[in-house]
């Protein structure tokens, strides 16, 4: 099963996936809002970075759970 159909899969059937998913996902749409804009105040710059830790963070974990999923299969 290739990473697409297996990432579908656990959306539709692990709740805990899909969760840390949507997470990602917030984290994605903030930065995008912070990225749009031409100037960061400090408080903005370390929210950017924080949710870039968070963002990676939340990715390892889902290909964690991935990969856990395939050594099941």
């Amino acid at each position: 099963m290739d990473e697409k159909a297996l990432k579908e899969l656990m959306l539709r059937e692990n709740t805990d996936f899909r969760r840390i998913h949507d997470e990602h996902q917030a984290c994605e749409k903030r930065l995008e809002g912070l990225r749009s804009k031409s100037f960061l105040t400090e408080e903005e710059k370390l929210e950017e970075r924080e949710l870039k830790k968070r963002k990676l963070a939340l990715k390892d974990r889902m290909y964690l759970m991935m990969a856990e999923f395939r050594k099941t299969r």
